[in-house]
């Protein structure tokens, strides 16, 4: 692998034991600072490829090319400890890695730090909105200080105005700490504000129909949503999106470069 936060799937294939086929013969690479967007209708596969780049399952077949250490994982639901503080939960990381207790204090608060919550290290979850709840659980994935940032529509239970906040915030953070980073989402708006790359995948099984480059400017921020060219490209990325869900049975592949409506 050319760098340690880079990753590839190469020819993967993924069926549970119910029978589920939810990935088959799946290749995608991910350069290092990358952010890619996955778009998709639901049992397209999405969580099932990042949970096979973070070791929480297995191919049968195909290799997945990822790093061994370096990995955060911010999952949907906050799933922080309700009889924890923020800091607490934020350390969690940390102690089922041994980390000598005289370092994590530094490294917690460095982390809440990182997605402005000094304040609140020692809330407990009750006392937090969702949104800060969501960010206490970015923070848990920023303690270990990864280069590889997996993200399973950890905003989708918010409301528009503080989905597009933290939106925010994470594209500024992912420039400044140089991640690499996949994110699952429904949002084509939020696939195209954050992204350098949107791939949009299909069911039945679970494979990529489209890999489309997203040309903005980086760092991005709200006046973008505004523009006549952020229409267009959400325009052509939801074009694809339906054609994916039309195309489900075929598995013919789209071409990106013909008219997406």
């Amino acid at each position: 692998m050319p760098d340690a936060a880079s990753l590839a799937f190469d020819r993967v294939s993924k069926t549970y034991a119910n029978g589920t086929r939810a990935l088959a013969d799946l290749t995608l690479a991910v350069a290092p600072r990358e952010f890619v967007a996955l778009l998709g209708p639901s049992g397209c596969g999405k969580s099932t490829l990042l949970r096979l780049a973070a070791g929480l399952e297995t191919a049968d077949a195909g290799r997945v090319h990822a790093p061994e250490r370096d990995v955060g994982f911010v999952f949907q639901d906050p799933t922080l400890m309700p009889w924890a503080t923020v800091a607490d939960n934020v350390a969690l990381p940390l102690r089922f890695a041994r980390l000598p207790a005289a370092d994590v204090a530094p490294r917690v608060a460095e982390a809440l730090a990182r997605v402005g919550l000094s304040d609140a290290a020692g809330l407990y979850p009750r006392e937090l909105s969702g949104g800060m709840r969501m960010r206490v659980s970015i923070a848990r994935a920023l303690v270990t200080r990864p280069r590889l940032l997996l993200m399973d529509e950890p905003f989708a239970a918010l409301d528009e105005i503080g989905r597009f906040r933290l939106d925010g915030e994470l594209i500024r953070l992912a420039e400044r700490e140089r991640w690499t980073v996949v994110f699952v989402t429904h949002s084509v708006y939020e696939a195209v504000f954050l992204a350098n790359r949107v791939v949009v995948m299909a069911a039945g099984p679970g494979r990529i129909v489209a890999d489309l480059p997203i040309a903005f400017d980086r760092p991005r921020d709200d006046a973008l949503r505004d523009g006549p060219e952020f229409a267009a490209a959400c325009a052509r990325v939801s074009g694809l999106l339906r054609r994916a869900v039309d195309d489900t049975e075929t598995g013919r592949p789209i071409d990106v470069a013909s008219p997406a409506g």
